[in-house]
């Protein structure tokens, strides 16, 4: 089924569209869940999660691209989870190495003021990305938004794990210094 006529399905308020989601999108929001969680229950607790969130919001928002709505959603409760599962075990996980990676060029949204701001960065952070190669851009956004390890990256693209080890390096800096003259507080 089209997105177009799932979101219609969510706007009507009509169950099946939970349904049609899992058909289209279920394997897609559980491999997101899965590499920040590995955990088969928890990542998909987080997918079941993302339905119900999906349902809530849909109306009154309408999402534009509903893939990348879903992987959001499914995202950030993923990385909430491991958050919680992890609150005393700091910094033994690949989530936990990525963030810290993408810390020094990010600002830390906290306060409702800075909620504003985050969106700011989200659009700064959209036009840099445009502006970087392909195979830069690949790279950045399955690193942070998919959570692939840097073996994963490598295979996925045909390079070794060391130029993609250097090449999100050069790009975290150059991501900082383009944040850095958009004005954004780091």
């Amino acid at each position: 089924m089209e997105d177009e006529k799932i979101i219609d399905l969510y706007w009507t308020r009509q169950e099946n569209a939970i349904l049609e989601t899992e058909k289209k999108y279920g394997s897609y929001c559980r491999s997101i869940s899965f590499h920040i969680l590995k955990n088969r229950e928890d990542s998909e607790e987080c997918v079941n999660d993302t339905w119900l969130r999906a349902w809530d919001s849909i109306p009154p928002k309408r999402p534009d691209f509903f893939a990348a709505f879903l992987g959001k959603i499914v995202r950030n409760l993923s990385i909430s989870r491991y958050r919680m599962n992890h609150a005393r075990k700091r910094g033994n996980g690949e989530v936990d190495l990525l963030l810290m990676e993408l810390e020094e060029c990010l600002p830390a949204g906290k306060s409702v003021e800075e909620e504003i701001e985050s969106r700011e960065t989200a659009r700064a952070i959209d036009r840099f990305l445009y502006g970087e190669d392909e195979e830069s851009r690949n790279m950045f956004i399955r690193r942070y938004f998919y959570v692939d390890s840097i073996r994963e990256i490598a295979e996925r693209l045909g390079v070794s794990e060391s130029k993609v080890k250097s090449q999100l390096f050069r790009v975290r800096n150059r991501l900082k210094d383009h944040l850095e003259k958009e004005g954004i507080v780091l």
